[in-house]
């Protein structure tokens, strides 16, 4: 029989596969999928690998659909995320440094305003963000997304742990002994030391943009102006319910392979970001984490 360790150890072990697997299947037959045609996907083994011709043609539909709308979509989400994701660092750097490191009246107030806000579900202020946008003409614009965007307050406490918990207060001192102003001490200063945390922000900005569904789903009104993730809304609501036979396609509909392609597409931006900034990402989550 067993030691009692070791028997915990098994359980473990097997909790940690159950896991694994309802996470990572799911994830290869998405890979799989725009390998093999409609029919062979709901008549042959879901994680059978079908050709790299069948992918490619998979591919070419996708990319092609209705004028290449799959790239208008991939457009207009960069120019979200990015813009959105400027205009948050913009305000969450100096936000968090000022919470940290600045002394000012209603200091405690606001930082207990940002971690409420920042806890609420995103979705209950996409009524007001609304009514904002309409009473100043902005609906149906890039602005319109673009804006609310900035407001990040994840970013604004992220940045300022790391200010207050890493940033030499005796430096900044230092600094403003020899003449340098308060902006002159951010920006000189505070601001080189901080860029770990700044990759970490942008980084979780842009992703967070990138997925957003709703906001742009209330703010935007037709294709054209559609991020990527409506889009793939988009394309679930226009494939077939039932499966064709091996050679009753039409050229012009979405299929089940065509909708995991668009998947896959559509979550590319952002594990490529991730794999090239993955040194930099772990330095700005240990940042902070000990003081030297």
């Amino acid at each position: 029989m067993l030691p009692r360790r070791y028997a915990y150890r098994l359980i473990a072990l097997a909790i940690l596969l159950v896991f694994a697997a309802f996470f990572f299947v799911p994830m290869i037959w998405l890979i799989l999928a725009p390998t093999k045609t409609d029919y062979q996907l709901v008549h042959e083994s879901p994680f059978a690998f079908g050709s790299l011709a069948t992918f490619g043609h998979t591919f070419n539909r996708v990319i092609n659909y209705q004028g290449q709308l799959m790239l208008i979509w991939l457009k207009n989400s960069a120019i979200y995320s990015v813009g959105g994701t400027a205009l948050a660092l913009l305000a969450a750097i100096p936000a968090g440094y000022g919470l940290a490191l600045t002394q000012f009246i209603g200091r405690r107030a606001l930082l207990a305003i940002t971690l409420v806000v920042m806890i609420m579900p995103a979705t209950a202020l996409v009524l007001p963000l609304f009514l904002e946008a309409s009473a100043v003409h902005l609906l149906g614009t890039v602005w319109a997304v673009i804006l609310p965007f900035a407001f990040f307050p994840f970013g604004v406490y992220l940045a300022y742990i790391y200010f207050s918990s890493t940033i030499p207060k005796d430096l900044l001192a230092a600094a403003r002994i020899d003449g340098a102003g308060e902006w002159g001490v951010f920006r000189h200063i505070a601001l080189p030391l901080a860029r770990p945390i700044v990759a970490l922000i942008a980084f979780f900005a842009f992703v967070a943009d990138w997925n957003n569904y709703y906001l742009p789903f209330v703010m935007t009104y037709d294709n054209s102006q559609y991020p990527v993730t409506i889009g793939l809304q988009v394309l679930i609501g226009s494939a077939p319910i039932f499966s064709p036979t091996a050679s009753g396609y039409a050229a012009s509909e979405i299929y089940r392979p065509d909708l995991a392609m668009a998947t896959l597409i559509a979550i590319m931006p952002v594990l490529i970001i991730f794999v090239f900034a993955q040194r930099t990402l772990v330095k700005g989550m240990l940042a902070g984490a000990t003081k030297e």
